[in-house]
């Protein structure tokens, strides 16, 4: 009769726990689906390698590796004990159960019994690093869920051995400390209690457990936690191909009437499930410039805020459906239907809810990221924060024509006279007459040419950068390569304009720029900047480009590798290098230009400690150039004084917005007396012979 009790209680239970979660998933399900259809590329390789290399294999969780080593106990654990979950289950009903394994049997307990135990101690040492250690990344979500999942999860664990070591008593069996080491001793420290102590401990842990569980499934969807369900499908329906690339606007649309995004379901479902995905880790926000000098801009923050709202929102517009109970309602939507019984339409007309951009983000946070994707590399779900701050900014800009004084100055000057200042695009080719020992020839002055040279803005009329684009063209013509500029001819090339949220002005850029390269068959491309670099290589194919684009870095290797130029002269010089966001974390690039260095005599290159895919921004990212910081900790003056602590002779760089940043960095140190700021090109130069 005990037996049927428990059973029909078990059975109550696990029912009503089950049909709560499933009306859980479905309401995530169905707020996801507010959102827009993407384009999906079918790319299973990729996706697949995805889901393997960082779900099951945990990739982006290593870059802690203490944290990735208790994640992946958790993970695998997890997988683990849903088998012994079965059995202790029916051990509740019928006294004694195990497996049919036979013989083997111990062996399964010995493996169960330490895999509990191995996850036991990752949620201690998960305790240990939010609220003994404090690490920083974890303070920043330290709520009563949080500690909520700690507490879940090692009873979870705990009763499970407890579960097992009162079976023992139960049954009146000796304790194995062999194969079943854990719950043997908590056999062993209680074996005087007798059977009846036994039977009815064993109950009070059983059904522990089984309320753990059953409690803890319902959590999970309506919780950070909802990333284990959604962080594998969010690994395989991710953007594929070029990391950070953006979508194309189309303007020829008539029924468009807004730009960007506006409000939640603006974004596309595949964006969507990004924010159910968001394990509140902290990494993104650890890692982002703009957070952690100062500015209000907190990656993680923004994807929770985001997924709050999307919550709220989806529960206001999905409220008639007979699949959705009161409790996954949002607060305003709850009281609303609860008190008058509206329908859906009018729930959604009536609940006043606040502004996607300006109430649920500001402004602020908008115009802080430097798109240097930190974020998005450090993520252990591949959530892509940089591509929604840009469709927000988009909605600023060409919906709204809300935007920074300083944008609106840059967008002038560039559709004026196609540069950020405004000079007169005429003078874009002077910078040419400044050194007699170099050649460069525009496309006009030469009847073919192997290399198009973007020069750029920055090389065009930027002073300190002119010397990066004359040091390239000496050591072109060193190399005997042939290449041409477009002189007055150039425009810029709108990346920046792109991830201000100006995307009508970067398409106006792109086309007029593909049509000047086609008129001059243009092939292969060089520059040195990585902003036009990536935009070039990753973006302008989608409007029609045919070309091959290189990096200054990619083609000095090349030519060094071929005995073309040689570095002889020995350049006494500790070297900090500094990793530019659009080569680096956009395009992967990190040992060419290393290779290059160690090349040249006499170099010692010093690394940071936050170097390669892990560097820290210069702050110039994302139109940062172009407006002032007026908040926290200017983010050049945080990566000169990381440079700093090597004590090098030189910072060096591949790009000529970074050169800038790192310069005005050592002046604001007052160390521009005592550590030198060039970008790679200058510094083969030096050592070139003749």
């Amino acid at each position: 009769m005990l037996s049927l009790l428990n059973l029909l209680a078990f059975l109550a239970l696990a029912g009503y726990a089950t049909y709560l979660f499933a009306q859980l998933v479905y309401s995530r399900y169905l707020f996801v689906k507010l959102g827009k259809k993407a384009d999906f590329e079918r790319n299973l390789k990729e996706r697949i390698n995805a889901v393997l290399v960082n779900g099951f294999g945990q990739r982006k969780l290593f870059k802690d590796k203490k944290s990735g080593l208790m994640h992946l106990v958790l993970f695998y654990g997890f997988f683990i004990i849903q088998v012994g979950l079965i059995e202790i289950i029916i051990k509740g009903f019928i006294r004694g159960y195990e497996f049919p394994f036979g013989s083997s049997h111990k062996y399964f307990s010995l493996f169960e019994e330490w895999t509990v135990f191995l996850m036991l101690c990752a949620m201690v040492y998960a305790f240990y690093r939010r609220y003994i250690e404090k690490l920083r990344r974890l303070q920043l979500k330290r709520d009563a869920k949080a500690a909520f999942v700690i507490i879940a999860l090692i009873t979870l664990t705990l009763s499970v051995l407890l579960t097992l070591g009162f079976e023992k008593i139960m049954l009146g069996d000796s304790p194995d400390f062999f194969y079943s080491p854990f719950s043997g001793v908590i056999t062993a420290a209680f074996s005087g209690l007798g059977k009846i102590a036994g039977t009815v401990l064993f109950y009070v842990f059983w059904w522990l457990h089984m309320i753990t569980v059953f409690s803890f499934m319902v959590f999970v969807p309506q919780s950070k936690q909802a990333h284990e369900m959604f962080a594998l499908f969010n690994l395989f329906f991710k953007k594929v191909g070029p990391v950070g690339r953006l979508k194309k606007i189309d303007f020829d649309d008539e029924e468009v009437e807004e730009y960007g995004v506006g409000k939640i379901e603006d974004f596309t479902r595949q964006q969507l499930i990004d924010l159910y995905a968001c394990a509140e880790c902290g990494r993104c926000t650890n890692m982002c410039p703009a957070s952690v000098t100062g500015k209000t801009l907190s990656p993680m923050s923004l994807i929770v805020k985001l997924r709050d709202h999307l919550t709220e929102k989806g529960a206001v517009v999905t409220s008639r459906s007979p699949w959705m109970p009161s409790y996954v309602f949002g607060s305003s939507a709850l009281s609303l239907s609860s008190r008058s019984g509206l329908a859906a339409e009018e729930i959604s007309a009536t609940v006043e809810m606040p502004n996607l951009v300006g109430d649920v983000i500001t402004e602020e946070e908008l115009w802080a990221c430097t798109t240097c994707r930190n974020c998005e590399d450090q993520c252990p779900v591949a959530n892509e924060h940089v591509d929604k701050i840009i469709d927000l900014r988009r909605y600023l800009v060409m919906t709204e024509g809300n935007m920074p004084h300083e944008a609106t100055r840059y967008f002038q000057n560039i559709e004026r006279q196609s540069n950020p200042w405004g000079i007169n695009r005429k003078e874009r080719s002077k910078w040419r007459e400044e050194r007699d020992d170099i050649h460069v020839p525009t496309v006009n002055e030469v009847e073919e040419f192997e290399y198009l040279f973007w020069v750029g803005s920055m090389g065009s009329f930027d002073k300190r950068s002119q010397k990066i684009v004359q040091s390239f063209a000496k050591i072109m013509n060193k190399a005997g390569i042939s290449f041409a500029i477009l002189g007055n001819e150039e425009r810029n090339s709108g990346d920046t304009a792109r991830r201000m949220g100006n995307e009508f002005l970067f398409q106006q850029l792109c086309e007029e720029n593909i049509s000047n390269f086609q008129a001059y068959g243009v092939k292969k491309i060089v520059t040195i900047d990585p902003h036009a670099y990536n935009t070039y290589k990753n973006e302008y194919p989608e409007f029609g480009l045919e070309a091959e684009v290189y990096h200054h870095t990619e083609l000095i290797w090349k030519w060094i590798q071929e005995g073309r130029i040689k570095p002889v002269k020995e350049v006494k010089e500790a070297i900090a290098y500094h990793d530019s966001c659009y080569l680096g974390r956009y395009n992967n690039i990190y040992d060419i230009p290393r290779k290059i260095l160690t090349s040249i005599p006499g170099v010692k290159i010093l690394e940071m400690e936050r170097n390669k895919e892990n560097a820290m921004c210069c702050g110039a990212g994302g139109g940062r150039m172009w407006i002032e910081e007026t908040q926290g900790k200017r983010i050049n003056v945080e990566r000169v004084e990381q440079a700093l602590q090597l004590s090098p002779t030189l910072i060096g760089s591949n790009c000529p917005y970074c050169l800038t940043m790192l310069t005005d960095g050592t002046k604001a140190k007052e160390a521009e007396e005592l550590v030198k700021t060039m970008d790679i090109a200058e510094i083969v130069e030096r050592s070139l012979a003749g």
